[in-house]
């Protein structure tokens, strides 16, 4: 695990208290509740970190240019950006298939808007993530242009706030994502009407967000996962 996101770590809140916090709020919404064995995220006394900021504004940054391709952005403009910003490292297999050669399904790949919505919030340039809410309509302002001159891109993380994200609050809502992930594909499963806009699909791409910027350390966490590692089997 990164040495810098070891030294950030603190103490991760009670996972019982934020558990009671998440099903008091799924009650609110009006979804189905998790079964009492469902698994708590973390244990007592593990501990809790939010991802480095450049990390993830990377990580955004590549969301952004994966996106662009899916809307129309030429892959050679696309590789070029990507380069000459300095984040070819940090794009995954699966997403330089896409980028390259347009190879995978681009319905999954237009799903990460929600992922990238997870991303701003952690960012500190969205003030909610509430799940009766649809991603926000300003994240082509929010986030870098790929269509633009990606000498931009060191302008763009410059202006970012500093660190604004609480890691408890960021775990807790992690629990509450996890919990409204399963609630939302029983719902659908069963037939539940949907309590928003938000279909089940966009509540699995807020999480995988929260699941790769939350970092939790404990006897039973690993290191944390690359992007395309993130595990939403649970």
């Amino acid at each position: 695990m990164d040495g810098s996101i070891l030294d950030r770590m603190a103490l991760a809140p009670d996972p019982t208290e934020v558990r009671r916090g998440t099903l008091d709020e799924l009650s609110r919404l009006g979804v189905r509740l998790p079964p009492p064995q469902y698994p708590l995220i973390w244990d007592p006394g593990d501990r809790v970190a939010i991802r480095p900021r450049r990390d993830l504004a990377c990580r955004a940054a590549i969301l952004t240019v994966l996106l662009a391709v899916h809307d129309g952005l030429p892959r050679r403009g696309a590789m070029r950006w990507l380069r000459d910003a300095r984040l070819l490292d940090r794009v995954s297999r699966r997403e330089w298939r896409f980028i390259a050669g347009r190879v995978g399904d681009p319905a999954l790949v237009d799903l990460q808007r929600d992922a990238a919505h997870g991303l701003v919030w952690m960012l500190g340039l969205a003030d909610d993530l509430d799940p009766l809410l649809p991603r926000s309509d300003r994240l082509d302002v929010l986030l870098p242009d790929p269509w633009a001159d990606p000498a931009a891109f060191d302008g763009w993380l410059n202006r970012l706030p500093g660190p604004r994200r609480d890691p408890a609050d960021a775990a807790a809502l992690l629990d509450l994502y996890c919990c409204l992930d399963w609630a939302y594909q029983e719902g659908e499963r069963h037939g539940d009407p949907a309590p928003g806009p938000v279909p089940p699909v966009a509540i699995g791409a807020r999480r995988w967000a929260l699941e790769w910027a939350v970092v939790l350390r404990g006897p039973y966490h690993g290191d944390p996962p690359d992007w395309d590692d993130v595990d939403l089997s649970v």
